[in-house]
C-alpha cells in the first residue's frame, strides 16, 4: 500500500510506503515525548520524579505497616500460647492442692436469678493507634509473667512437698553406718596415693540386703572392672543414684523403683578390699557429697 502526497510546489505526485510512513510518525512521537520530559524537569522541578518518590514512600509505608502488623500477630500469638500453659498449670496446681486457692474463695458467687446492677458513663469504642497498640501488647506481656512467676513457684512449693518426699535421696542405703572412707579427698586404698572418693563406703557384711534410697527409674545394672556388680538408678531432672560392689543384682534396666526397695546385696566385687557398699549421689553426671541428704 502506497500514501500519494500531491501538493502545489511539483506537478508530479508523490508516494511513500505506508510502513515508512508509520516508523517515521513513531520516531517523531518519541521525540516529542523526550522533549515534553526535558520541558517538564528544567522548568518544573521534575514533578513527575516527585510524584514517582511519593508513591514509592507510599509504598514502603505499606510494606512496613505490614511488617509490624505481622510483628503484632505473632506476639499476640505468643501470649496466647503462654496463657494456655498458665490454664495447664493452674489446673496441675489444683490437682496438687487439697483445698480451693484462697483467691477463689473470697469470689463471691453470682445471683443467677437477679439481673446484675450496671452503670457508668458512655464511653465510646475507640480504635488503637500503633504506639497505644504496643503499649497494651507490653502491659499484658509484664502481668502474664508476674502470672507465671506466682504460678511457678506456687507449683514447686506443691512439688517439694508431695512429690520430693519420695524421688529425694535422703535414706541410707544399708543398714551399717558408713566407715572412714567418705566423701571427698583421701589415699587410695590400692596406690596410696591422694585421690578423690566420690561416694560414700559403707561396711556391711555379705548378702545384707541394699535398698534404693529413692523412687526412681533402674538405668544400668551391671558389671564394670572398677565398681564390680553395680546399680544406677536415675530419679528425674539429672538426679542419679550409685550402688556398687554387690554380690548379686536383684533388678535390671528399665525397671521401676520404690523408696526402700531392695535392689541389690552387699559383696566384694570390683576394685574392693572387702566387702562394702560404695554409694553416690550425681547431679547431671557430678558427684554430689550424700551426706548432705542422708537421715538416720
Amino acid at each position: 500500500m502506497r500514501i500519494i502526497f500531491v501538493t502545489n510546489s511539483t506537478s508530479k505526485p508523490k508516494s511513500i510506503h505506508l510502513m515508512t510512513f508509520i516508523v517515521v510518525i513513531f520516531l517523531l512521537f518519541i521525540a516529542l515525548i523526550q522533549t515534553i520530559n526535558w520541558l517538564d524537569t528544567k522548568y518544573n522541578g521534575g514533578v513527575e520524579g516527585k510524584k514517582s518518590l511519593i508513591n514509592l514512600k507510599l509504598d514502603l509505608n505499606l510494606g512496613s505497616f505490614q511488617k509490624n502488623l505481622d510483628i503484632y500477630v505473632n506476639q499476640i500469638g505468643e501470649l496466647q500460647a503462654r496463657l494456655i500453659r498458665i490454664d495447664n498449670q493452674a489446673q496441675r496446681l489444683q490437682d496438687f492442692a487439697k483445698e480451693k486457692l484462697k483467691s477463689n474463695e473470697k469470689i463471691p458467687k453470682a445471683d443467677s436469678a437477679k439481673s446484675p446492677d450496671l452503670g457508668g458513663p458512655f464511653v465510646s469504642e475507640k480504635n488503637f493507634s500503633e504506639s497505644e497498640l504496643q503499649e497494651f501488647i507490653d502491659k499484658l506481656t509484664i502481668n502474664i509473667e508476674k502470672h507465671e512467676e506466682y504460678y511457678s513457684n506456687l507449683e514447686s512449693m506443691y512439688l517439694k512437698q508431695i512429690v520430693l518426699k519420695d524421688t529425694l535421696p535422703n535414706k541410707t542405703p544399708v543398714n551399717a553406718p558408713f566407715n572412714s572412707s567418705s566423701y571427698g579427698w583421701r589415699l587410695d586404698p590400692f596406690l596410696g596415693v591422694r585421690a578423690f572418693h566420690e561416694g560414700l563406703d559403707f561396711s556391711a557384711e555379705v548378702g545384707q540386703a541394699i535398698k534404693a534410697t529413692a523412687a526412681g527409674v533402674v538405668i544400668a545394672a551391671e558389671v564394670t572392672p572398677e565398681y564390680g556388680n553395680i546399680v544406677r538408678i536415675s530419679h528425674g531432672s539429672g538426679l542419679e543414684t550409685r550402688y556398687a560392689h554387690a554380690f548379686k543384682l536383684l533388678v535390671k534396666e528399665g525397671d521401676r523403683i520404690k523408696k526402700d526397695q531392695i535392689i541389690a546385696l552387699v559383696g566384694n566385687t570390683g576394685r574392693s578390699t572387702g566387702p562394702h557398699l560404695h554409694y553416690e549421689i550425681r547431679m547431671n553426671g557430678e558427684p554430689l557429697d550424700p551426706r548432705k541428704y542422708l537421715k538416720y
